[in-house]
């Protein structure tokens, strides 16, 4: 993603003079290309890893500060991102010209409460790849940043993040130093904030033996282990790079949603990369479960082509939707023009509902930033809060029993005083609470208890740190929420599904039932036609087969009722009258 810089006025062997960014060519300038043998990517100073375990900061937790770095070329994009974020977080802008970046923000009616500015120079607009990412001790503990060796010889990008750091005031840990001393690149990672990551191929490819940047040869269990020791990952899943990405970033063609939920780039059958994606995602799934055990969940995102119809494989660019930002309550999606973005920007709102989806043109003659294999995700780069709520959970996506349990890690440096689930049947308006009990390892617990014939429930989950802070999971919660299918039945249909039986029917002497997927007590009752009690029994245990003993005084059609949680459910059954 990195195509933007400055044009390098220097000599090679010093890198001391660089003017404003310019656009140029894809890839390396010839330039860089001769700077590569001589430059110096890893550092003269180790900087260990943090002592303490830590957690990397995924892209839907809380953000204190979208980070930019300010070029005129792009300040359209960029004035519309800060348009959006400003609204939801700090807005960080490293630049030398802050009066003339005040001046345009403000003159386009952009209120600047929650902007701040570094006074730094930059290479590119590129920042995602070489801006640090944020990490926590003790999942929940002291904030920290982590900076990899960043990919390109541009030494003001790659240093920004020491100007990050010192800004808000946080350590910052460098893969610089060998053996430590890894070239890495944002767009080529993204992590579900649980210790998974995700990666191209790249990673390996430019940390092996005879790589272009003089850094020590890693295998891929040192490379995972640098990732293990600077920012918490225990599962970095690796893919094949794609024929026409020409940078081999995920971030073009995938993205996390959540801890379960990857949005992946479609093309048509055979088009570019689509089964060259098909066969990574593939084996995504057939290779690893997410970290809660299950299947990830896939949504696919069309890939559009050009006017003209073009795609990578003949002549266009790699436009995507995936290369979006979250910023707490609002996403920001590259968009490209109406008749292809509607159907794109229905996905995200249909997958993440709640959240505010706004398009940004990336692909307007005037600024064509798509052309430059880059879009809003490449742009922009996140800080997290300093103390955050954290709610890990796996979303129920069906249930076919009126017991509901409901369970998520919930965490906070102060502890959590109280956890509740909001549930409530699609359709009617005010939620329910279920307060949910603290156990081990943080889990907090609750069961929905749903009546009978529900269909479809929308829920969302609270907590209120020791410390008096309090957030939601969905962030954007009660404007969205998650839902799950209810396969609750009917009276009628329940009789059916849930409770087999009679056997035999007609029936002599005895009868049996088989009660499925029925918890807690039941109360059985028989009545004959004319409504008259015959007999009752109290606090029946359910789930399982029961034997009932019939009268051999009762005759003809009875009605056997069984009571509980599930509601009421009636079986008729012929009595013979004989004794057999």
């Amino acid at each position: 993603m990195k195509r933007i810089y400055a044009i390098f006025l220097l000599p090679l062997l010093f890198l001391n003079s660089f003017n404003a960014q310019e656009v140029l060519p894809k890839g390396l300038t010839a330039e860089e290309k001769l700077l590569l043998p001589n430059y110096k990517f890893s550092a003269e100073k180790r900087t260990p890893p943090p002592g303490l375990p830590v957690r990397t900061a995924t892209q839907w937790e809380e953000v204190e500060y979208l980070v930019l770095a300010w070029t005129t070329q792009y300040q359209n994009i960029q004035r519309q991102i800060v348009q959006a974020a400003v609204k939801e977080c700090k807005v960080l802008i490293a630049t030398t010209n802050e009066n003339s970046v005040k001046n345009y923000l403000t003159s386009n009616g952009v209120d600047l409460t929650n902007v701040r500015f570094i006074n730094a120079a930059t290479n590119s607009i590129w920042i995602r790849d070489y801006a640090a990412n944020t990490v926590y001790t003790n999942d929940v503990g002291d904030r920290a940043l982590v900076d990899w060796i960043y990919n390109r010889p541009r030494p003001l990008d790659n240093v920004l993040s020491t100007k990050h750091a010192e800004y808000v005031g946080v350590p910052l840990y460098v893969t610089d130093t060998s053996p430590n001393d890894l070239v890495n690149t944002g767009g080529n990672f993204m992590s579900d904030g649980m210790g998974n990551a995700f990666a191209s191929k790249l990673i390996l490819d430019e940390n092996k033996a005879g790589n272009s940047y003089g850094v020590s040869t890693k295998t891929e269990a040192q490379v995972d282990k640098i990732l293990k020791d600077y920012m918490g990952i225990s599962s970095y899943r690796k893919m094949n790079v794609l024929p026409y990405d020409e940078i081999h970033h995920i971030d073009m063609h995938m993205k996390l949603l959540d801890e379960e939920t990857l949005l992946v780039s479609q093309y048509p059958d055979g088009v570019a990369d689509g089964p060259y994606i098909k066969q990574n995602i593939d084996y995504i799934r057939n290779t690893f479960k997410t970290p809660f055990g299950n299947d990830y969940d896939i949504k696919w995102i069309p890939a559009p082509a050009s006017t003209t119809g073009a795609y990578p494989n003949t002549g266009g660019s790699y436009r995507t939707y995936t290369n979006a930002v979250i910023i707490n309550k609002t996403i920001l999606v590259p968009t490209y023009r109406p008749e292809v973005d509607v159907t794109a920007l229905n996905i995200y709102k249909q997958s993440m509902p709640g959240y505010k989806v706004i398009g940004i043109d990336v692909d307007n003659a005037g600024e064509d930033l798509i052309s430059l294999s880059g879009a809003i995700h490449c742009i922009t780069h996140t800080i997290g809060v300093a103390d955050p709520l954290l709610i890990n959970h796996s979303k129920i996506k069906a249930v076919n029993n009126a017991d509901v349990p409901v369970e998520a890690q919930i965490k906070h440096n102060s502890g959590i005083e109280q956890a509740k689930v909001f549930w409530r049947e699609s359709g009617t308006s005010s939620f329910q609470e279920a307060i949910m009990t603290g156990s081990s390892e943080n889990k907090w617990i609750t069961n929905l208890s749903l009546p009978p014939g529900s269909k479809k429930i929308e829920y969302y989950i609270w907590a209120k740190a020791k410390s008096g802070k309090m957030i939601t999971r969905p962030i954007v919660a009660p404007d969205g929420y998650w839902s799950f299918d209810a396969h609750l039945l009917s009276v009628e249909d329940t009789g059916s599904k849930s409770i087999e039986g009679p056997f035999p029917n007609p029936a002599s002497n005895k009868v049996y039932f088989n009660l499925k997927n029925i918890s807690g007590d039941v109360n059985i009752s028989i009545h004959n036609i004319l409504g008259q009690k015959l007999s009752e029994q109290k606090n029946v245990a359910g789930n399982g087969a029961i034997t009932l003993d019939l009268n051999p005084k009762w005759s003809g059609v009875l009605l056997i009722s069984f009571e509980g949680k599930f509601g009421k459910v009636i079986k008729k059954l012929i009595k013979k009258s004989d004794l057999n």
